[in-house]
């Protein structure tokens, strides 16, 4: 995909965020609006994945380490083929296999159930040491919420990736500087996040969040470092593309009510009409 292409995915990407976490009447709407320009760069461009054959063993493979994001992983797996996109629409609801954390046993595409913050990259680490060690080439992705670097299982998980120099691993931080208590920094600083992580033997990128150019950039980087794995913090503005969730911590959690569900995607209607015009 071009970046315009990717552009109006991710569009469609936060529309089915915004429609789920509404129609559930709870979810979180915030980190997953932040992520969706890395889920769709991921999903339609990066991964080698195929809808028709989740289980594919050569495929690349993603965990979702901050997994009430869920909304976000979704609609990225609906849009790109994994599942229909009206079920989005049965988030959180009784009998629905898209609960409120992703889960491996019911959900097409989803290569690991994720939720206790922490344990997601753990798993994502133990994925790509076996790669390693069956000799695959397959690559493996790990999202994490920046809130969630004050987890130490986060650490204890990052010394044996740069220790084992496990390049088929990406780290993936949503830098969006907001947790569920207010301010990262305010809360438990995990500042500076890049020389941590290169504290820890990983190759590290810092890149806008919203930019497709310097995400292409960056995994194009990632692919060609040979000998540590890659963390990439992606800098990111919490609830990106709604304009009264940009960078509002109160939207970490809360789902919009009618009136505000109108307003959001009036809001994200605008940004595909912008588009559009682009692309003419």
């Amino acid at each position: 995909m071009n970046n315009l292409e990717l552009k109006k995915m991710a569009n469609e990407v936060r529309k089915g965020i915004v429609s789920a976490v509404h129609s559930a009447k709870a979810g979180h709407p915030g980190g997953s609006l932040s992520a969706a320009d890395i889920y769709t760069y991921l999903y339609f461009e990066e991964m080698n994945i195929d809808p028709e054959n989740p289980k594919m063993e050569s495929r690349d493979r993603f965990v979702l380490s901050k997994g009430h994001t869920a909304p976000g992983l979704y609609s990225a797996l609906a849009n790109r083929g994994f599942f229909p996109v009206e079920d989005l629409l049965t988030l959180r609801k009784l009998g629905s296999y898209l609960q409120g954390h992703p889960c491996m046993q019911h959900i097409p595409g989803v290569d690991m159930s994720s939720g206790s913050l922490g344990q997601g990259i753990s798993a994502a680490v133990g994925m790509a040491l076996a790669g390693k060690l069956d000799d695959k080439d397959y690559r493996v992705y790990t999202l994490l919420g920046d809130g969630e670097l004050q987890e130490g299982q986060v650490w204890e998980a990052s010394m044996l990736a740069g220790y084992r120099k496990l390049d088929n691993l990406v780290v993936i931080v949503d830098n969006n500087g907001l947790q569920i208590d207010g301010p990262i920094d305010e809360v438990c600083s995990p500042y500076p996040i890049d020389k941590k992580f290169e504290a820890f033997n990983f190759h590290v990128i810092n890149v806008d969040a919203h930019d497709f150019d310097a995400l292409r950039a960056a995994f194009q980087e990632a692919r060609q470092t040979k000998g540590m794995p890659t963390a990439i913090v992606a800098h990111s503005v919490k609830g990106k593309g709604v304009s009264f969730m940009e960078g509002n911590v109160a939207w970490h959690g809360t789902a919009p009510n009618d009136e505000q569900y109108a307003v959001a995607m009036a809001d994200l209607s605008k940004i595909g009409e912008e588009l559009l015009k682009e692309e003419a």
